[in-house]
């Protein structure tokens, strides 16, 4: 069994300047704001508070950096999560939201850490055309020694007809219920082995 024994808030980061020293494996999270990614990161680490929900989606601009230790067998992993700024939401002006865009995709880009990307998707909306925009995106920049992970969250508000539909469509991503905890186990088990092999 794998799981995440210690979670910690390390620091947040507004640009480049104050980022974090790469060094360790990273996993980012990105995803429609509201698709539930703070409580995604939460449930993985079974830590209620540990990433901060925002009352207003698209709100948080910022990157947070997060360390986490897995625990296989006796033998303990370290990592780090990044949780990068909901897209697609925010009421700011369109120049912030150039900006933000700007800092954001030279973060994924030039970020050497990354190993792990987790694209978060609505399971009551499976083909907005900004999630298939952000597939396409990560496929492009995706370097030989990075995986891209998709995750459909909420999947307890579909019934099973829909569930079954959604699965036969992307039958390689992975289901999961925040609220309920379900496929979290799943979710943290094939995170664990994107990092480390």
């Amino acid at each position: 069994m794998i799981n995440i024994i210690e979670a910690r808030f390390l620091t947040s980061s507004s640009s480049k300047s104050n980022l974090l020293e790469e060094g360790i494996n990273e996993v980012a999270f990105l995803g429609r704001s509201n698709v539930g990614k703070s409580s995604f990161i939460n449930a993985l680490c079974n830590k209620k508070n540990l990433a901060k929900k925002s009352s207003t989606p698209g709100k948080t601009r910022l990157i947070n950096f997060f360390e986490v230790i897995y625990k296989k067998e006796e033998e303990k992993y370290m990592a780090r999560f990044v949780d990068l700024p909901g897209f697609g939401y925010a009421k700011v002006s369109k120049s912030l939201q150039e900006e933000w865009s700007k800092n954001l995709t030279d973060f994924i880009n030039n970020r050497v850490s990354i190993r792990t990307f987790v694209h978060l998707l609505d399971a009551r909306h499976p083909t907005q055309k900004i999630d298939k925009d952000v597939r396409e995106y990560l496929r492009s920049i995706k370097r030989e020694d990075q995986k891209v992970l998709e995750i459909f969250t909420k999947i307890d508000k579909l019934n099973q007809k829909e569930l079954s539909k959604l699965k036969k469509e992307f039958p390689n991503a992975i289901m999961v219920s925040n609220l309920r905890k379900r496929g979290i186990q799943e979710a943290n088990t094939t995170i664990f082995y994107s990092l480390f092999g």
